[in-house]
């Protein structure tokens, strides 16, 4: 019983995202851009804010949280047109190996890391 109490505690501990993280993101052409994450965890409902190309806050949507998994969603307006990018990631520590998929190109992956 202990083991399984001791274990779902790394699991808890190992999901909390809260706070502030940054990365370098790739571009079309090899380029990076820094991008910001402020995340808010309740229970297994993710929510907070990225930055866009400008430097804008945009509101991530749909985010869960699962043990060591994170997925949201992320849209961007670009004049009339809508983009949807949905991230993937798993926690490890203060890291998380993101996946982002959606806009124009194939996915990018990338490492956010806790801003200290």
């Amino acid at each position: 019983m202990l083991t399984l109490i001791a274990a779902f505690a790394v699991v808890v501990q190992a999901a909390d995202v809260s706070g502030k993280w940054t990365a370098q993101v790739p571009g079309r052409e090899g380029q990076t851009r820094e991008a910001v994450f402020n995340f808010k965890v309740d229970g297994e409902k993710l929510t907070g804010t990225t930055t866009g190309r400008q430097g804008q806050e945009i509101p991530i949507s749909n985010g869960k949280i699962s043990g060591d998994s994170l997925s949201f969603t992320v849209t961007m307006q670009f004049g009339d047109s809508q983009v949807e990018m949905k991230y993937t990631g798993k926690i490890a520590g203060d890291e998380i190996q993101f996946k982002r998929e959606g806009g124009q190109g194939p996915p990018r992956e990338f490492v956010a890391k806790r801003a200290k």
